[in-house]
């Protein structure tokens, strides 16, 4: 791998931020989330989701790495 994995993901997440934004644009302004409680519940949702997704890149990563210094 020419580049480091950090970097790898944060240039993924550069591209899937957009996309992701979008699709949370197009579901807030269809008119499905009509109150307060339900666009509350659906920020508490997809905020923490792309996070964790994020995230989970990190811990698995570090997951890898153990792996391959257990085989060496």
């Amino acid at each position: 791998m020419k580049y480091s994995f950090k970097r790898l993901w944060n240039t993924a997440f550069l591209f899937v931020g957009p996309a992701w934004y979008l699709l949370v644009w197009m579901i807030w302004s269809s008119g499905q989330l009509q109150t307060t409680g339900d666009k509350i519940s659906f920020l508490c949702i997809v905020i923490p989701g792309f996070l964790t997704v994020y995230s989970s890149g990190f811990f698995i990563e570090r997951w890898h790495e153990k792996k391959k210094k257990a085989r060496q």
